[in-house]
């Protein structure tokens, strides 16, 4: 069944609310509002009405968009290079009077490339060329900006949550959220239930951003506790796992009444890290 559309607003004057960072989930509709803006701006540039009950436009002397995704065989250019060189082309073109829309830039390299890549060209738009813009990401890093920067702000598209479903509401409104809900979006294109849960347990263990001792990823427990397979170490394991490990490790007949106080008190500590 066809859903009906959702109209939404937009405050964006280029001072104290200069860049907007929207975050939220996969198919919630980021991308669409910020092409919609994207197309309001231009029909409103050519003269053109445009569906809107109200609507105060300034000047605006280019558009830039960095959207979608897709390489140049031909060109020998990978994904990730198409995107760098569309992002490049912005940053060197762009002045305070142009409106740029951006889409989950830095998504074809590593996480921790690709939110510095994102961070650091936020930073130079705010500062340098100061034009509006509208930049939906995955990074929900990147809502952590509007802590330093006054002229960004933090949108997302609210969704509520059911049972194990949720509902677009299509509506954008203020303040970050740091789930994407990808996993759902994976079970709704028909991913095998055995994978959907695996990849739960291994987003719990990863949320849990744990490492071990020597500061390196645990490898991820097995699923299938139920049929009494042998467990190993959980990727990322929390940390009363850590703690359980060790207390099996211990040897109490062999410490003393204050060793033991002292090894209580180390393990209290791990658990409130």
């Amino acid at each position: 069944m066809a859903e009906k559309f959702v109209p939404n607003d937009i405050d964006i004057n280029g001072t104290d609310k200069q860049i907007m960072v929207i975050t939220g989930p996969n198919m919630a509709g980021k991308r669409t509002y910020i092409r919609q803006v994207a197309l309001l701006v231009l029909m409103a540039q050519m003269g053109s009405f445009i569906p809107a009950k109200e609507a105060t436009i300034g000047v605006v002397d280019r558009i830039f968009t960095r959207v979608g995704a897709m390489d140049e065989l031909a060109k020998g250019q990978s994904t990730f290079m198409v995107e760098m060189n569309e992002a490049a082309n912005i940053l060197n073109n762009a002045t305070k009077r142009s409106l740029i829309i951006l889409d989950e830039v830095g998504r074809g390299t590593s996480t921790f490339d690709g939110v510095s890549i994102a961070w650091a060209l936020t930073e130079y738009i705010y500062e340098r060329l100061k034009a509006r813009t509208l930049f939906a990401t995955h990074y929900h890093e990147l809502a952590e900006l509007a802590l330093l920067f006054p002229g960004i702000r933090n949108y997302n598209i609210a969704v509520r949550e059911w049972e194990d479903e949720i509902i677009f509401l299509r509506k954008i409104i203020e303040g970050g959220t740091d789930k994407s809900y990808g996993i759902h979006v994976a079970r709704l294109a028909g991913m095998p239930n055995e994978v959907i849960k695996r990849a739960r347990v291994i987003l719990t263990n990863l949320e849990a951003g744990t490492l071990d001792v020597d500061g390196k990823p645990k490898f991820a427990t097995i699923k299938s506790e139920e049929k009494n397979e042998p467990k190993q170490l959980a990727l990322f394991n929390p940390p009363q796992n850590v703690v359980i490990e060790e207390l099996r490790n211990l040897d109490t007949s062999k410490i003393t009444p204050l060793e033991a106080l002292n090894k209580l008190h180390k393990l209290k500590e791990k658990l409130e890290e």
